[in-house]
């Protein structure tokens, strides 16, 4: 069967509440980076009349918010990640009266909207920043500003490392050194001065009043540092980061941050919520992060870090379950995002990789909690990896020994229609060059072809809101795989969940699990799989094979059922 054939008989259009009221506890997030999606005025950057004009697109596609990157004033020396002014939108993007008109438009097509907030560094050009290089000692003291080591002072004060590769120290003209853990155009702040916390608190408020529905926190495990910023003594701190404990990230100093924006978000009407980008040694440092008085979610990188491997699939999805089960949040899953290869490329490229991909992505919808959709996923859109030296602009690209740099490659323009670049993204060109052949993954393409990956998804998302064992963690605990009956089940099953997730015995390489009404089988081999079949198949990412009581599962593969 193909995915376009149930779909509609067991969909319905109004959304499952979860059993605790909260939203975004079994909540569709799509990422929109902005300057990528869809560019209104022929510059070739993205905007945000581009995005309002293109919120029928999401909609349609079945998700509940999307989630903005930031559009706020910028030199864009880290594409937006260095914030000059955190009440304004960068003339590149529009006008705060275009971010006004997006939300109440988007609020219209009942999607929430999330905004970026980055509270770790500020822009060079902040003028917080400009007054600490003129000399002022109060400005000073809101960023790490230390002298140096040496003799002279002529070596930084600690040995930590830039993500984007170098050190994490630049020298002013007066021999102070400042901190940065990204780029030298994103100073640190010193979250330890009460005039910081002050700020940030008044940004929350500026934009929660315009009816932002939540925030993103960008590095949300980095506000806080070790007292004395003590030496890490090793180099190639980057990949470090989210496998051991490290002076600069994941410090417990930040959740006084975090529990103070809770209360903050608490006392607005309408679920307002906190997101994390935290990265953690372990799922139980991450799920600290969403307790209880916390954030309301953290993103999961450890599943978007995962190989194509059912082994390593198994234990990311239990050990993030159990982690987030104890304090009572939802577990959250990723594919790709802005910083990633994506996953097409990632699973090995070409047919293969694009079978996985589709794949894994029945797989991420049909796990408790809520899935981040990062924007051209739904395309299939593979990693652009021949992009030209000159074209590039990620920071990390332009220094050594951090990351790969080759991020731009996963942020090229969608492809929207036509048969030629910019294929409907704007009236000119785009910022950076889109391959030939994109017109056949654009949405005009797709929309309507039963095979094709944007179809998969909106067939998966309405199923998703449809079916009453799906998406919310508290989804009831029944259990029945169809063929096999209910004491069969439960004899075979090795561990279940609150959430009412129960894994199935299966053969080597493939994943079973079961939750109320609904079975999902995974097979990662290369070549078919036959198996007893655990209900009615509802949705496949490619064609299987049933004749009601065995199945032929296809290679890279996932199959949605019911009984």
């Amino acid at each position: 069967m193909t995915h376009d054939s149930t779909a509609v008989q067991l969909a319905s259009s109004s959304s499952k509440a979860t059993a605790s009221g909260g939203w975004w506890r079994d909540a569709v997030i799509y990422q929109v980076y902005v300057r990528s999606f869809a560019d209104s005025d022929g510059d070739g950057i993205g905007d945000l009349r581009g995005v309002r004009s293109r919120l029928p697109h999401l909609a349609r596609l079945g998700v509940d918010a999307v989630w903005l990157t930031p559009f706020y004033v910028s030199p864009q020396a880290d594409g937006g990640y260095d914030v000059a002014d955190y009440r304004a939108v960068d003339p590149l993007f529009g006008d705060l009266s275009d971010a006004d008109e997006l939300v109440r438009a988007a609020h219209a097509l009942g999607l929430r909207v999330i905004v970026d907030v980055v509270p770790n560094h500020t822009s060079e050009q902040h003028p917080w920043f400009r007054a600490a290089l003129a000399g002022d000692p109060g400005a000073r003291e809101r960023y790490h500003f230390r002298p140096g080591r040496g003799a002279r002072g002529e070596l930084p004060p600690n040995d930590w490392e830039s993500i984007f590769g170098g050190p994490a120290w630049t020298r002013v003209p007066d021999g102070a050194w400042y901190l940065h853990l990204f780029a030298p155009e994103q100073p640190d702040l010193d979250w330890d001065h009460p005039e910081v916390a002050a700020e940030f608190t008044s940004v929350l408020r500026f934009w929660l009043d315009l009816g932002i529905d939540g925030f993103r926190v960008d590095v949300a495990h980095g506000m806080v540092k070790a007292p004395g910023l003590p030496d890490i003594g090793r180099g190639a701190q980057a990949t470090l980061i989210g496998t051991e404990p490290l002076p600069f990230f994941d410090q417990d100093g930040v959740h006084e941050i975090h529990r103070s924006w809770r209360r903050l978000l608490d006392s607005y009407a309408g679920g307002r919520i906190g997101v994390a980008e935290a990265w953690a040694p372990t799922s139980e440092r991450l799920a600290l992060y969403v307790r209880p008085d916390e954030l309301h979610q953290a993103f999961n990188f450890r599943f978007l870090n995962c190989p194509w491997d059912p082994a390593a699939m198994r234990t990311v999805i239990d050990e993030s379950l159990a982690a987030t089960t104890a304090v009572g949040a939802p577990t959250t899953w990723v594919l790709s995002n802005h910083d990633v290869v994506r996953h097409v490329t990632r699973y090995g490229g070409g047919a293969r990789g694009l079978a996985r991909a589709r794949a894994a992505a029945l797989l991420m919808l049909a796990l408790p909690g809520s899935a981040y959709v990062y924007q051209g996923e739904e395309l299939g859109l593979p990693e652009v990896v021949d992009l030209p030296d000159e074209v590039r602009q990620d920071p990390a690209f332009l220094r050594t020994a951090g990351q790969d740099g080759l991020r731009d490659g996963c942020r090229v323009p969608l492809p929207w229609s036509g048969a030629e670049p910019p294929y409907g993204f704007g009236p000119a060109g785009s910022w950076l060059p889109q391959p030939a052949g994109w017109g056949d993954l654009g949405v005009a393409a797709q929309t309507g072809d039963p095979h094709s990956t944007l179809e998969l998804y909106r067939a998966a998302l309405e199923l998703r809101r449809a079916m009453p064992g799906l998406g919310a963690p508290e989804a009831g605990t029944g259990h029945g795989p169809g063929a096999m009956s209910l004491a069969e089940a439960e004899a075979e099953a090795e561990e279940s969940y609150p959430c009412g997730m129960r894994w199935q015995s299966a053969p080597e390489g493939v994943l079973l699990f079961t939750r109320p009404g609904f079975a999902c089988t995974l097979n990662s081999r290369s070549g078919p799989v036959e198996l007893p079949a655990p209900g009615r198949p509802v949705l496949s990412s490619a064609p299987v094979e049933t004749d009601g009581r065995t199945v032929r599962l296809p290679p890279d593969s996932c199959t949605w059922w019911s009984w």
